[in-house]
């Protein structure tokens, strides 16, 4: 007779399969947003932080904007979605290089 009761059972199967389906999944043209707004940070059209280290949100916003207009351009879709996948990809650029500029 096992001591260990059904419950307590583990298996690594279902484990690792929990755990791929707990993967943030990156939105179509995520990267290629990251890209746009990258490139605009690189051209010296916007800065996403500021001297002091604290975040441009008017140069994130305009990053964004710029980057979903190419999006929509490219995917279709709505704005809202555009602009979704846009300032994900140009705040994670933002905390990138606050990370960076800080060391």
């Amino acid at each position: 007779m096992s001591h260990r009761s059904r419950a307590a059972s583990f298996s690594w199967s279902n484990a690792k399969r929990d755990m791929r389906g707990d993967r943030q999944q990156m939105p179509a043209g995520f990267l290629s947003a990251r890209g746009r707004v990258e490139g605009a940070v690189r051209f010296g059209r916007v800065a996403l932080v500021n001297a002091d280290g604290s975040f441009d949100r008017v140069g994130i916003m305009s990053a964004a904007a710029e980057a979903a207009k190419a999006h929509q351009t490219r995917f279709g879709g709505t704005w809202d979605e555009a602009m979704s996948v846009a300032l994900k990809a140009a705040w994670q650029a933002a905390r990138t290089t606050r990370t960076r500029s800080a060391h």
